[in-house]
């Protein structure tokens, strides 16, 4: 017998709901209120760009790794390898943009993109300016296309992790190096993509362990993978 088209819709609420937290945990985040100074983070806004750019001179070779989990994960990208091996000059296009100012139609025609891959991006971004990298995306996304997305999800233990002076505004913190991180709930992040015009067509929680076996830890991760389409056209 198949289910009723109640029962279906029952089915597919039942998501994956936030990380439960410990008393201890709960406790901490409940003391650590206090934020950061307006004047502060007015200049962590400004020198988001050079915070980033030595971050990533640090950390040029012995921070990224490729984890081979991106075509797992996402099916679209197992065609694009199979179909793209090797990087053609004469059929990519490589810039580099800030997507909260430049505009992608300055290097992209509009509707020309099949895919867009926002993975741990727009966790970098201050919330108060993801909504304009999500509109100009949408401007050279093809009709009917996907954004895939993955970040830091809702009490990742990366949030848990921050001292006293660290937060900067809900679910928002910075490192001791500038940059700076939002851990998204699956409600805001839809919220986000349904204002820009996008359809949600995946959007949960992922939970996993990192362990360190020789110092003996095992840590909650939590992460938000999510897939957002431009509407087909009419």
């Amino acid at each position: 017998m198949l289910p009723s088209a109640s029962e279906m819709a029952s089915v597919q609420k039942k998501k994956l709901q936030a990380r439960i937290l410990s008393f201890e945990e709960e406790e901490k985040l409940k003391r650590d209120q206090v934020l950061v100074s307006d004047f502060k983070q007015e200049k962590l806004e400004k020198d988001a760009q050079k915070n980033w750019d030595l971050f990533y001179k640090r950390n040029s070779t012995n921070f990224f790794k490729d984890r081979h989990w991106t075509t797992r994960e996402f099916e679209e990208l197992r065609s694009c390898r199979e179909q793209n091996p090797l990087y053609n000059s004469e059929r990519c296009k490589a810039f580099q943009c800030d997507l909260t100012k430049d505009d992608l139609l300055d290097h992209l025609p509009p509707g020309s993109v099949d895919v867009v891959m926002l993975i741990f991006v727009l966790s970098a971004i201050h919330p108060e300016k993801m909504h304009l990298v999500l509109e100009n995306i949408y401007k050279v996304l093809k009709p009917g296309k996907t954004v895939l997305f993955r970040d830091y999800g809702l009490y990742d233990h990366a949030m848990l992790r921050f001292k006293a002076g660290s937060k900067l505004g809900e679910n928002f913190y910075v490192r001791q190096d500038g940059t700076r991180s939002y851990f998204f709930t699956d409600e805001f992040l839809a919220q986000l993509f349904v204002d820009a015009g996008y359809e949600e067509v995946v959007n949960e929680y992922v939970f996993r362990e990192t362990v360190n076996k020789k110092e003996g830890l095992c840590v909650p991760r939590v992460f938000l993978q999510s897939k957002f389409q431009k509407p087909p056209k009419e």
